[in-house]
């Protein structure tokens, strides 16, 4: 019997926590609520205070403007007093002037006609002294731009006369220049020719057993076929024997030729009219120039200063013979020398 009853009021006191507990947690959601409750109040409150500030400045702008709008119909009545008043004033003072004016105008009538003639004879006056006066004006502004004008004029003329003057002294110092330039080129030309005519005779003496090398003018011409085969830009051995004589007499001329008279040596390529169509040589432009070009490099090897060395090619358009015999185009293809200036 203990045992049960100490079971009871053991299972009895279990509840008590957890009752207690329960409130606890109950009385905690209150306080919460309460405190969420108590800030939505108070910033629902500032928020209505604020708006309620607001409502009352706009009250007070309007009762403002209520009063301004009321001084303002104030003063337009007033206004429209006073001006009821003025017009009144001046209808009277119309009239008044009316009755003044009718006898005015019967008591002077005459005086006004001739007054009015007087007044357009003033007018007329007055006019034509001020056109006078402007014309005047104008006339005195000619004039001074005549002055001006003549002073520039004057001016013209003595620049104009000074650069004529300049200009024939000029002309003189130019036609004196010339005439000494044409003698210098002239006495050039002249030393020139005399060292070409002493390096083509130096050729003839190295060069005359050879019946395909010969002279024609101003120019020294090889036959192709001594230098080259048919078709080929590079040179045999019997041609470069005989380039080798044309290097030593350059060379030798070289060293009598004064270094101011600036000549050089030109070695011109030609070909007959036979076309040539090859890989290398796509026509017999480039063909006589390959030949020209490969004597030049020939004649530098040798010691012949570069600077001196003009290559040129020509192809077919500058025969010696015309015709299609084979000695003609024997003759056409050749390599010509040509002491000249630069």
């Amino acid at each position: 019997m203990g045992l049960s009853r100490n079971r009871r009021s053991e299972q009895r006191a279990d509840y008590w926590p957890g009752f207690v507990d329960a409130m606890a947690t109950l009385l905690l959601v209150l306080i919460f609520l309460l405190t969420v409750f108590m800030v939505a109040q108070f910033f629902l409150s500032q928020e209505i205070s604020g708006k309620d500030t607001a409502l009352n400045e706009l009250n007070s702008q309007i009762a403002e403007l209520t009063e301004l709008l009321a001084l303002e119909r104030a003063s337009g009545q007033d206004m429209e007093s006073s001006i009821a008043t003025l017009q009144a004033s001046l209808s009277s003072a119309e009239a008044v002037r009316d009755r003044f004016a009718m006898q005015l105008e019967t008591q002077k009538g005459d005086q006004d006609s001739a007054g009015g003639q007087i007044a357009s004879l003033t007018n007329q006056l007055e006019s034509e002294k001020a056109i006078s006066q402007r014309a005047l004006a104008q006339v005195e502004l000619l004039n001074q731009q005549i002055s001006a004008l003549r002073r520039q004029i004057a001016a013209l003329e003595d620049a104009l006369e000074a650069s004529e003057t300049r200009d024939r002294e000029s002309q003189t110092k130019i036609a004196s220049l010339g005439k000494r330039l044409n003698i210098a080129l002239a006495q050039r030309v002249q030393e020139l020719s005399r060292y070409r005519s002493d390096f083509f005779g130096r050729l003839r003496e190295i060069l005359s057993q050879r019946s395909d090398i010969r002279v024609v003018g101003d120019r020294f011409v090889f036959q192709s076929e001594v230098l080259f085969s048919s078709g080929e830009d590079r040179m045999k051995a019997e041609g470069e024997q005989e380039l080798d004589h044309v290097a030593e007499a350059l060379l030798e001329l070289i060293q009598d030729i004064p270094e101011e008279i600036d000549w050089v040596l030109r070695v011109d390529g030609h070909t007959d009219n036979r076309p040539i169509n090859s890989a290398r040589f796509p026509s017999n432009w480039e063909l006589s120039s390959a030949r020209a070009i490969s004597v030049v490099k020939y004649l530098i090897s040798k010691g012949v200063p570069p600077e001196r060395l003009v290559a040129a090619g020509f192809g077919e358009f500058q025969p010696l013979e015309e015709g299609e015999s084979d000695e003609a185009l024997r003759k056409n293809r050749r390599i010509e020398f040509k002491l000249t200036q630069r």
